[in-house]
């Protein structure tokens, strides 16, 4: 058997997938409790009525849980064995695919609200109270909760063949003709998805380029589409590489496992998103200092 997974293209040595997946964890899980802190710090003191600082706050808390789990696979890479027990890896195995489609759902609101905004010629739109956001948020809480998690839960690796050492081997599951059905339509939805938003953003951002004068980036107006142009790509380069590879991944699970999951790694690096963010932040008003005095 071993022979037969190295003469395929997506086979990877779990002594070379092992270094990988740690390295790419460990980023994650500093760059990402990093970002999570800057950013908390950036919106104290922020417009909390604004629709889109709500849909960042929710980001905030789907990155802050998912890191969570993030030492658990940072320990089982390191120790090349699970002590924690089935339930408690299927949780863990689930975070990450729960994360994706968490994150992508308030990336899309996020993003929808700042283009309703700038068709509408809104600075912004706002909840009319605290209490107006807090109860969205919570019904989208309430909505996914619904929607994701008992299944995720009840079934999730509920097929599995489990070693008591071993964790995050549920590629069994793929035997199941509606399993491969609703990852093709996931993969599918995404790709769509962030394929119109990427349409929409390009079109307002040449508008935005023919009405405002030079210098470009000293408008707020270049800044703010900037940012939403920033999110399109960490959904690009972040959730694309995995969908696109589960096409091939439903069909040759077994041989791909450890490519999948250092691509389910990659989508993990969304969490640093809030880091560059803040970088990117400074950046801007060390450009617009700079613009002011030169």
């Amino acid at each position: 058997m071993e022979e037969e997974l190295n003469q395929t293209s997506c086979f990877i040595d779990p002594g070379v997938a092992h270094p990988i997946l740690i390295t790419m964890y460990i980023v994650i899980f500093i760059g990402g409790i990093i970002g999570t802190s800057l950013m908390i710090f950036l919106i104290i003191g922020t417009n909390r009525l604004s629709v889109t600082t709500t849909s960042v706050i929710n980001l905030l808390v789907v990155h802050g849980i998912f890191l969570i789990s993030v030492p658990f696979r940072i320990a089982y890479y390191v120790q090349k064995r699970w002590s924690y027990g089935l339930i408690f890896c299927r949780i863990v195995s689930a975070m990450t695919h729960i994360h994706i489609y968490v994150s992508f759902i308030f990336y899309v609101i996020m993003l929808s609200m700042r283009y309703i905004s700038f068709f509408k010629k809104k600075d912004k739109i706002e909840f009319y109270r605290t209490l107006h956001s807090l109860g969205v948020s919570g019904a989208t809480w309430i909505i996914i909760s619904i929607i994701i998690l008992p299944s995720v839960f009840t079934q999730y690796g509920k097929s599995a063949n489990f070693n008591e050492t071993e964790c995050f081997q549920f590629h069994d599951a793929f035997q199941s003709q509606a399993v491969v059905i609703v990852n093709y339509i996931s993969s599918v939805l995404i790709f769509s998805v962030v394929s119109c938003l990427m349409v929409v953003q390009m079109f307002i951002i040449v508008k935005v380029v023919k009405q405002v004068k030079r210098p470009i980036l000293t408008h707020q107006e270049t800044w703010v589409q900037l940012k939403s142009l920033f999110f399109i790509l960490v959904m690009i380069i972040c959730f694309f590489p995995f969908h696109m590879l589960k096409i091939y991944y439903v069909s040759h699970a077994k041989e791909c496992f450890y490519v999948n999951e250092i691509c389910l790694s990659i989508t993990a690096l969304s969490c640093l998103d809030f880091f560059f963010f803040a970088v990117k932040t400074y950046y801007q008003k060390v450009f617009k200092f700079i613009s002011f005095w030169a």
